[in-house]
This record gives C-alpha cells, sequence and structure tokens, in this order.
C-alpha cells in the first residue's frame, strides 16, 4: 500500500519526520518497507521573477527577459512563451540544472542573445500537459525560494506491507486511525468544499433489468448475491484541479481525468 504522508496530515495532525512515522507504524501497526521522497527531481528548480521583458530584435517570437533568481544577479533568459511578463514569478532552472525532462541546460546563445537558465513550463517540470506557456506563480514568497517549498509538492512516500487480516489499511483512513492512535492525535476527516449535491426523486429498481439507460444483470447470484448501481448524469469530463493531480501522483497515480481520478482518489 502506497501511503502519502502529507495525505495522511489531512486527518491527523501529527507532528513527526517521514522517519518517525515509518518506525511508529511498523513497531505498533504493520512494517513499512520503504520510504520514497517524492519530486526530488525538482530540488534544483527555484521561484524567480521577471524583472524586465521585451521582444527578442532577431526574432518574432522570442522574448529577452532579466531574472531575478535570488543570487543578488540578475541573469539575461531568453524566452520562448508568449505569456512571459515582468513583475511575475515563474519556475526557474539555473544553468547546471538537470529538469524532470532529463534536459541538463547550458549557458548559450540563442540567435545572438545570452540565455543564463531557463523559464520552465508544467509540462517541463512534468507537474502537467500544459505547454502554451510558461507556469504562472500566484505566490507571495522571494526570489530564490525552492519550489518544493513554495508549492505543495514535496511528499514522501511511505510503502507499507499490508497482510490479508488488515485490509482495513488499504486507504489512508484507515491508515490514519492507527496514526492518530500511536500519536495520541485526534483524528479528523477534511472538510468537502463546494455545494451540497442536490439528489430528485431516486427510482430504486428492485430486480434486474434496465434503469436510466443502464442494464445490470447478476449472472451468477452465488457468487454475487447483489449489485447496486447508480445512474449520475450532468457530469462534464475535464482536467482534474491541481490538488487531486498531487494526491493521485503521491500513490504512483497518473491523472486521466475529473470522473476517472475520482474514482482512484476515493479507492486510496
Amino acid at each position: 500500500m502506497n501511503v502519502s504522508y502529507a495525505w495522511l496530515r489531512a486527518f491527523v495532525p501529527f507532528d513527526q519526520t517521514p522517519a518517525q512515522l515509518r518506525d511508529l507504524i511498523t513497531a505498533h501497526v504493520a512494517t513499512v518497507d520503504e520510504l520514497v521522497p517524492l519530486r526530488q527531481d525538482l530540488a534544483a528548480i527555484v521561484v524567480a521573477r521577471v524583472v524586465e521583458e521585451a521582444p527578442h530584435p532577431d526574432s518574432d517570437h522570442l522574448h529577452v527577459t532579466r531574472v531575478d533568481d535570488g543570487s543578488g544577479v540578475l541573469l539575461d533568459v531568453v524566452c520562448g512563451a508568449a505569456n512571459v511578463t515582468a513583475g511575475k514569478l515563474y519556475p526557474f532552472a539555473r544553468t547546471g540544472t538537470v529538469i524532470p525532462t532529463g534536459l541538463k541546460l547550458e549557458k548559450r546563445k540563442i540567435r545572438g542573445a545570452v540565455s543564463d537558465g531557463m523559464l520552465c513550463s508544467a509540462r517541463e517540470l512534468k507537474l502537467g500537459d500544459d505547454h502554451d506557456g510558461i507556469m504562472e506563480l500566484d505566490l507571495d514568497v522571494p526570489p530564490g525560494t525552492p519550489l518544493l517549498q513554495a508549492l505543495p509538492l514535496g511528499d514522501t512516500q511511505l510503502v507499507i506491507d499490508v497482510l490479508p487480516n488488515r485490509p482495513d489499511l488499504l486507504s489512508h483512513l484507515g491508515v490514519a486511525r492507527e496514526v492518530a492512535a500511536v500519536t495520541a492525535r485526534a483524528l479528523s476527516l477534511p472538510a468537502v468544499g463546494g455545494a451540497p449535491p442536490v439528489w430528485d426523486a431516486v427510482p430504486r429498481v428492485a430486480r434486474e433489468g434496465a434503469t436510466g439507460g443502464v442494464a445490470t444483470r447478476v449472472q451468477d447470484h452465488a457468487l454475487a448475491s447483489r449489485y447496486m448501481g447508480l445512474v449520475i448524469r450532468g457530469v462534464t469530463v475535464g482536467p482534474s484541479p491541481d490538488w487531486l493531480v498531487r494526491r493521485l501522483a503521491s500513490v504512483g497515480s497518473r491523472s486521466i481525468n475529473n470522473v476517472v481520478d475520482a474514482s482512484n482518489y476515493i479507492l486510496h
């Protein structure tokens, strides 16, 4: 069972470090086989502010910028993103950094202008599929702040060996109950935002057949004595919010869309 340290803390406000929590769970609940720090490929990425921006003199789509990366020296950076704007914050990879895609950055000239580092898109950081522009950061942090500190991206995965007699540990809520007990902290369910669902009259069908355009049949009553189904309409399929994408990534699951991701989220 892959368990997210940050996800557990949404249920229980414990103070233990990932290593300390591993030892507690192993001693009192189940063996933690592995402790995996997540997104260490972003450790060298910092938050930077674009101080100046101007069109590249020899290009119709490139921009020449001056970037404050917190080092005390403004860096010249060539950027091809249309959304680069002076005064805004973006993820920045300094020269020499190996970004998550495997590319190692070098200081070089682009159309005659020196480029010392790179302003990054979400795709280049493997934080999403958006490659239309660089990733704008709506944050109140100084330039030079590590991205893993500025955004809730840094996490640790605990790989727990769940035995057959402990199916209650096959969810974060189940593990959180045990963590609450061993840390003497209260267990609380995170608040669910948004408007409460409004249910019209729900038809109940106590027989096999079709309801709402969906057919359900039990083919072997010895194996499945009962099957329940619910038809939900008016759902718009689209990308999941960032928090859900990060939650799934923390347990090794890839985001597909909001409907599939909601199902996978509930399973964890």
